[in-house]
């Protein structure tokens, strides 16, 4: 059933299914409630499932500037506050998997499903950093000629053009809130998760590549991985049987 919480102003778009312990489920970047309708669909069969549209996707508007992880965190935290949800199993994949990680490292959760999640923070290569700083000098001298507002359009265009496709797709609010995201490591919070972890990876997922979930892994003190030959960054859609066993058998453990 879809419903709608107001966040401090921000009309937070949910789908709510199933019964019993409550579990948040967080879909990817560039994603809906409706990429992760698998998910929850194998989750709902136990637990009451509210899958969110995070802010920028779905039915949920864009924050109103641009949030780090840790304040689309808070968002979270609020709606399990306003609803009465205490010590829920949280679920995320990709960028959904970075706020379950700030969330577990501090909040009371009962259970962590990291799928194919980002969080650590990727090896840079030399050509990386020439990019990076050939961006800043361009905006240096280019705001020298053009002013500083017309400056940063011409920037935003050329990041556009030889970015990602999602930093190409997203609007400039979002795509200032993916670069805060994706240079933000949270190696350092994964020792403070305490409740029982299970992450799920797909073996060739190229954008949080199985090394991630290793470190992860062995950073968090009570984390398991399985991992899907073939598979890559939705490792539930590429693998969905496999996938609903592993996690069936997580939520029914003790």
């Amino acid at each position: 059933m879809k419903q709608t919480a107001d966040i401090d102003g921000l009309m937070l778009s949910y789908d709510v299914s199933g019964e019993g312990a409550p579990l948040i489920l967080m879909h990817g970047w560039g994603c809906n409630h409706s990429t992760v309708a698998s998910v929850a669909a194998v989750a709902s069969e136990t637990h009451t499932v509210y899958n969110i549209d995070l802010p920028g996707f779905g039915d949920t508007p864009e924050p109103p500037e641009a949030w780090t992880v840790d304040q689309y965190t808070e968002l979270i935290e609020k709606f399990c506050e306003k609803l009465g949800i205490y010590s829920p199993v949280v679920v995320g994949h990709s960028f959904g998997g970075r706020i379950a990680l700030v969330m577990a490292s501090r909040t009371p959760v009962s259970k962590v499903i990291l799928i194919d999640a980002a969080g650590v923070k990727p090896k840079r290569t030399i050509r990386y950093y020439y990019k990076v700083y050939s961006f800043k000098l361009m905006r240096y001298i280019s705001s020298l000629i053009l002013g500083k507002k017309r400056a940063m359009a011409l920037i935003d265009r050329r990041r556009a053009k030889s970015g990602s496709a999602d930093y190409a797709a997203a609007s400039p609010m979002m795509r200032a809130v993916m670069s805060k995201a994706v240079n933000y490591d949270l190696k350092y919070l994964m020792p403070r998760i305490g409740a029982p972890t299970l992450l799920i990876w797909g073996e060739n997922d190229t954008a949080t590549p199985l090394r991630d979930a290793k470190i992860m892994e062995r950073l968090i003190p009570d984390a398991g991985l399985v991992s899907f030959p073939g598979c890559g960054h939705y490792s539930f859609l590429d693998n969905p049987s496999g996938f609903a066993a592993v996690m069936r058998s997580f939520l029914q453990s003790k």
